[in-house]
């Protein structure tokens, strides 16, 4: 209990870093925001079963990219989806997968016919 006073008090506000005329925030709901874009990222990878490069930044890049392509780009309604700190996760995920299935579709070909590095005796 006490570790999420000290982690609240400490990210109240946020930690703000300027560099130059760009000032940075870091809150506890953008570490809320990139804890949910790696889950969302993760299990993307493992529904289309294909990994992104990077390891768990590309699952985090592809968890941001997914929900602004369902929020913003391609909206879907008529259906009630789950908010996490306003993180709609459903949208979250369909998006993570559209991202993953896209570079799946487009890194296969150059996979696919390569040899395998090892030879079995």
């Amino acid at each position: 209990m006490l570790h999420l006073f000290a982690f609240h008090t400490i990210f109240a506000s946020g930690i703000t870093i300027q560099i130059g005329n760009n000032a940075w925030t870091i809150s506890s709901a953008f570490i809320v925001y990139l804890v949910i874009a790696a889950i969302v990222g993760l299990v993307a990878e493992f529904i289309v079963g294909w990994r992104l490069p990077f390891g768990i930044v590309g699952a985090i890049i592809a968890g941001l990219i997914g929900v602004w392509l369902m929020t913003q780009v391609i909206i879907i309604s008529g259906f009630n989806d789950i908010n996490v700190d306003n993180v709609p996760l459903i949208r979250a995920l369909i998006g993570a997968i559209i991202l993953v299935a896209i570079w799946h579709l487009l890194t296969y070909p150059g996979w696919r016919g390569r040899r395998r590095y090892y030879r079995r005796y």
